[in-house]
């Protein structure tokens, strides 16, 4: 079946140094952070869905103080019960490219999974390598975020979002001061 709305999936550098990669590329196609002018992309998008822990059962949705969406998302989640899947918080969760989308008003979501070895030497460490993925949470991590892309394209609205942020413009950087 045809989707109604354009994929698209994406792999984003500088996470860890600030959300380079993601903070760019929505600047450049959706819309500004500091005037928070947007731009005709910023209309048409319905959403961005976020995983970035690794390995680890995806377990619910970080709702991003977007209530709006708990009853959408809960419907969504409703094949994946058994999956373990079984949680919404409206809580924000922070670190993630997510917040990029989510800055200039755009849905964006993280979603919640088991943290394995998240906080051991192991992640972000020479430890921290294909061997260590659990294979059975990542297939049906894909099959969960498969189906959430797939509900949110076919969608006939877009969905809900919370009101347009103010501007936030950014702080310039300061020069060093001179010493004698």
């Amino acid at each position: 079946m045809k989707l109604r709305r354009t994929v698209r999936l994406a792999l984003w550098s500088g996470e860890e140094e600030g959300l380079l990669g993601s903070k760019a590329y929505v600047k450049a196609t959706f819309a500004d952070r500091d005037t928070m002018a947007t731009k005709p992309a910023h209309a048409k998008i319905t959403g961005y869905f976020n995983v970035d822990n690794g390995t680890g059962a995806i377990r619910g949705v970080y709702l991003q103080g977007n209530e709006a969406i708990a009853p959408i998302f809960q419907a969504w989640m409703e094949p994946f019960k058994s999956f373990g899947m079984t949680t919404l918080t409206v809580q924000n969760t922070s670190g993630t490219d997510h917040l990029s989308f989510d800055a200039v008003g755009i849905p964006g979501f993280q979603f919640v999974q088991d943290e394995v070895e998240y906080e051991t030497r192991t992640h972000h460490s020479n430890m921290d390598v294909y061997d260590r993925l659990q294979t059975t949470d990542m297939m049906k991590n894909a099959v969960i975020v498969a189906s959430f892309v797939y509900e949110a394209a076919n969608r006939d609205q877009l969905l809900p979002r919370k009101p347009l942020p103010k501007a936030e413009p950014s702080k310039p950087a300061t020069a060093p001061k001179a010493t004698n």
